[in-house]
């Protein structure tokens, strides 16, 4: 493991506090599980296309504090939510879809005062353990409480819940559990049992990051890679975790802001882009996705794209160089050519693949402008939540400020609505979820 800025001392002083509380326990037998929020630098939409992403952790991010049942039951409070989820892990676990509501209109087997929405995920957690042969004997009494302000934030925050249920109930029972098979159980968790339409590059870089690194994952094959970056700065003489923060500057949208065609239209339009590129090279045999088509024929065809998918067809084979390039970039300590390649794909994803709403793109705008940064980009899709930048460490303070005075001055209603007012938030690169 490498060095981390989190959690604090205070911060598992309260959460084991609370656990012990909710328990009769000793504080000193309070586990805490890390599971950290995660940046893709480079890589941006071209997961679902088979491209090559990278990605990193953040030192914000998700802690759950937690000791085992002395039985099945399980009980869990929230730092963020109302209510506490009661069950037991020895109950059988439907998917969303499958279950049925009582006559209050409460899902069947949930106990008075539950908050049943903010459990899904631990009931998920039991469902893909359960599916994957595991024996849950031991509950949990536990304690989950997220980073402020974040959870709509385009950081998986989701992915992050879900793996540490999962870690909890492992570490309870005596579970040895590697990072690809949790891979496998958080898409259980959001696939099957919530019926969500997402990758595995959440979770993956959730459990596979390492502080120093940059993760690097094939979509295609699944195939990942840790990237080091040098230890030492032949300029700085200090390592490349020292020379940069990260800034995550907030716009204050919760609810997406565009009325453009929606995400998985985007998705179905590269697909288009691709069967029209096979068919052209004589492959149309081969599945719809842009990891495909080589980059020969992409040049070679590309003229008989219409004008949208010729763009989405761009970002991607545009974006996927990008990410090879910053990869080579990032192993030699070169900040400066990585940040200019994460500020390209920001603007190839508001001009190609035409994603972003108007305050995200003013944040963008702004950011890249800000003293001392290396670039920035959209952290997700940029129709809500918030941007993601490099900077140099001996200018993050100056940045930070610089960006909230600009695009305050824009948008005075959004970052009025800001958590606490903090429009951006200086972070640290961090390592993989792990039990404390």
């Amino acid at each position: 493991m490498g060095e981390m800025s989190r959690p604090s001392e205070s911060e598992l002083n309260f959460i084991k506090t609370k656990v012990a509380e909710m328990s009769g326990r000793d504080a000193k037998e309070v586990r805490v599980v890390v599971s950290p929020y995660r940046i893709c630098p480079l890589g941006a939409h071209i997961d679902h296309q088979g491209g090559t992403v990278s990605a990193m952790t953040i030192n914000k991010g998700i802690l759950l504090g937690f000791v085992p049942s002395n039985d099945s039951k399980v009980v869990i409070q929230s730092g963020q939510f109302k209510g506490e989820v009661r069950f037991c892990v020895d109950e059988i676990q439907l998917p969303k879809n499958a279950i049925k509501l009582n006559n209050s209109g409460q899902p069947n087997g949930s106990g008075p005062g539950e908050v049943y929405s903010w459990g899904n995920y631990a009931r998920g957690a039991i469902f893909a353990l359960q599916k994957s042969g595991n024996h849950i004997k031991k509950g949990i009494i536990g304690f989950i409480y997220g980073a402020e302000g974040l959870d709509s934030s385009g950081l998986s925050s989701s992915a992050a819940v879900g793996v540490a249920y999962l870690l909890a109930f492992e570490s309870s029972n005596n579970l040895i559990v590697d990072p690809a098979e949790n891979i496998e159980y958080d898409r259980l968790i959001e696939n099957e049992y919530l019926g969500l339409k997402n990758g595995i590059l959440d979770q993956s870089a959730i459990l596979l990051s390492s502080y120093g690194c940059l993760t690097c994952m094939n979509c295609k094959t699944k195939e990942h890679k840790l990237v080091r970056a040098p230890e030492m700065n032949s300029q700085c003489n200090i390592g490349i975790n020292k020379k940069f923060k990260i800034l995550l500057a907030f716009s204050g949208v919760k609810q997406a802001l565009t009325t453009n065609p929606g995400y998985n239209r985007r998705v179905a339009e590269c697909q288009e882009a691709a069967r029209t590129l096979l068919q052209a090279s004589g492959n149309e045999g081969l599945e719809p996705h842009l990891s495909n088509v080589e980059s020969d024929v992409y040049e070679q065809h590309k003229c008989k794209l219409d004008p949208i998918l010729a763009k989405r067809a761009e970002h991607y084979f545009s974006e996927n160089k990008r990410v090879l390039n910053g990869l080579d970039s990032w192993a030699s300590g070169n900040l400066e050519e990585f940040g200019k390649l994460i500020s390209a794909s920001g603007l190839s994803s508001i001009q190609n693949y035409e994603c972003g709403s108007e305050p995200l793109i003013q944040l963008y705008e702004i950011l890249v402008k800000a003293p001392g940064v290396y670039g920035a980009r959209f952290s997700g899709a940029g129709f809500r939540g918030c941007c993601v930048a490099f900077v140099d460490a001996n200018h993050a303070l100056e940045a930070a400020s610089f960006v909230e005075k600009k695009y305050t001055t824009l948008q005075p209603k959004l970052a009025s609505q800001i958590n606490e007012g903090k429009v951006v938030l200086i972070c640290d690169a961090s390592d993989c979820a792990r039990v404390i």
